[in-house]
């Protein structure tokens, strides 16, 4: 064989090998999520929510807790992006966040979340109630 021809027959089994190793790319899908949470120093929330992804409707429940300064009791409703989506059911997983937030009869929230599954979830909204919170918060989100 030729050397040119050798130096082309390595080339094309390399890429081929590199597509065959490349993992599936990650996707976006989008999130809205409605979540009550009250408290006084430890706050507790649950709530549920939708996934889109791929035109599919991914229905799933949120519940969580904060510690730190936490004080009443507010409604989030919440949308956004699910970011590094490898198919529905990585959204599921408890996810962490530091974030703060506040609502006085009507404010805005927001929070950055990630799981184990490398999913970020990025979601702000309007906030219903009497809350004030900065706090280290966990939240488990699970499909239905």
């Amino acid at each position: 064989m030729k050397r040119s021809s050798i130096s082309v027959a390595l080339v094309v089994l390399v890429v081929g090998a590199a597509a065959i190793g490349t993992p599936a790319r990650a996707e976006i899908g989008r999130v809205a999520v409605i979540f009550t949470k009250g408290g006084l120093v430890v706050g507790v929330g649950r709530g549920e929510g939708v996934l889109t992804l791929r035109g599919n409707h991914y229905r799933f429940t949120v519940s969580g807790m904060s510690v730190g300064f936490t004080i009443g009791a507010s409604t989030t409703k919440l949308v956004g992006r699910a970011l590094n989506l490898k198919g529905p059911t990585s959204i599921e997983g408890i996810y962490s966040a530091v974030g703060a937030g506040g609502a006085l009869v009507a404010g805005a929230g927001g929070v950055q979340l990630q799981n184990a599954n490398g999913v970020i979830l990025q979601l702000s909204g309007p906030k219903v109630g009497a809350e004030a919170s900065v706090a280290l918060a966990g939240v488990s989100i699970r499909l239905k």
